[in-house]
């Protein structure tokens, strides 16, 4: 992607690059990278710059960075325009390592110009820059599509168990919303905030795989009954395991009945050996079970479902998560109340637009 020119000087005259850059990147409007491309020499080098912020400057310029053993490094800093007066579509930067004989050169000010006008005459020349603003919105399209599927496969199979058993299927909106929200709290983003969403929205994934007579019983079950149900986590992870995408549910799938203290199955597991994601989904699946209507049950009121979730402080539940979530407990509630499956699924539906960058 860097541009290419033959070396002016020799290699008798230290310098032995035959490109313009080490370092190469071009960045859009907005200021996300779209392309780099870096040399050998380029991926050391960048070790030792110091960073900067997303660009946002309005004309062109430069820094001489001094490195150990007599080098400097050269930074160029060029807004992209496709005319000369026209708004700027995007950010060019460039590094190149300067011998100290070359260095002189540029405290003259001739080299920067030359490889300024270089440097305009071949990005803003309406080759390099459109090709690949083309290409990153072309794959950019392509991975929407991809990871719409994703969410749309996702969201069939949670409604599917849903109503399997005898949901509405609002429930899994409710309790992934409230996990992504304490997970926000704690400072989960990207992939985990992702696994988090998807392992909330198909925890009971397994239970497709229970039988009718077990899966909608009325009644309590008995103890050989409840050892078939509890085999819904392994289903459930068998069900997401090696699926792609879904893949990073597992944990919560995996891990949703697990209990602080290591009472819980089917590890039994203990503090924080049980993943962060199934430890944050408890708290979250506890509170809307106790706080939602049921066929077999009315809602409890908020103080007495929380008074039962500190009941399991440090016993069910992870003592921080559930300090997390209680201070968002009041503020999540109200936003809940009257809700009906459309309305949770919005909820929903803003968490994935922020933390999936996908428009749902």
């Amino acid at each position: 992607m860097a541009p290419r020119l033959a070396p002016r000087h020799s290699r008798r005259r230290g310098c032995s690059r035959g490109g313009l850059f080490e370092i190469a990147e071009i960045y859009g409007a907005d200021g996300r990278k779209l392309a780099e491309s870096v040399t050998p020499a380029g991926h050391a080098l960048e070790q030792r710059l110091p960073k900067h912020g997303t660009p946002r400057y309005q004309q062109s310029s430069y820094e001489s960075l001094p490195l150990p053993g007599g080098e400097w490094a050269l930074r160029v800093f060029v807004p992209l325009r496709e005319t000369p007066s026209g708004p700027i579509t995007g950010y060019f930067e460039g590094v190149r390592t300067i011998p100290e004989w070359q260095n002189q050169q540029i405290l003259s000010d001739a080299f920067i110009v030359s490889l300024m006008v270089c440097l305009a005459s071949l990005v803003c020349g309406g080759v390099i820059y459109p090709v690949v603003v083309h290409l990153v919105k072309e794959n950019e399209h392509k991975a929407q599509q991809v990871l719409e599927s994703h969410i749309a496969m996702m969201e069939a199979l949670g409604r599917a168990i849903a109503k399997r058993d005898s949901d509405t299927g609002a429930h899994n909106y409710r309790v992934a919303w409230l996990a992504a929200r304490t997970a926000e709290a704690l400072g989960l983003q990207g992939a985990a905030m992702q696994s988090l969403i998807a392992g909330s929205f198909l925890h009971d994934a397994g239970k497709i795989g229970i039988p009718d007579g077990i899966l909608l019983k009325p009644g309590r079950l008995d103890d050989a009954e409840m050892a078939t149900m509890r085999t819904h986590v392994a289903l459930g992870e068998d069900i997401v395991t090696g699926a792609g995408w879904l893949d990073g549910a597992r944990d919560v799938v995996g891990g949703h009945h697990e209990k602080w203290d290591g009472s819980g199955y089917p590890r039994g597991l203990v503090g924080e050996a049980i993943p962060l994601s199934a430890r944050i989904f408890a708290v979250a699946d506890v509170f809307d079970a106790l706080s939602s209507r049921r066929p077999y049950k009315e809602p409890l009121p908020f103080d007495k479902v929380m008074a039962i979730l500190h009941e399991g402080r440090g016993s069910h539940f992870d003592p921080s998560v559930l300090d997390t979530f209680t201070r968002l407990a009041p503020t999540l509630y109200a936003q809940l109340q009257g809700l009906d499956e459309a309305g949770t699924r919005a909820l929903l539906t803003g968490m994935v637009q922020r933390h999936f960058d996908v428009l749902v």
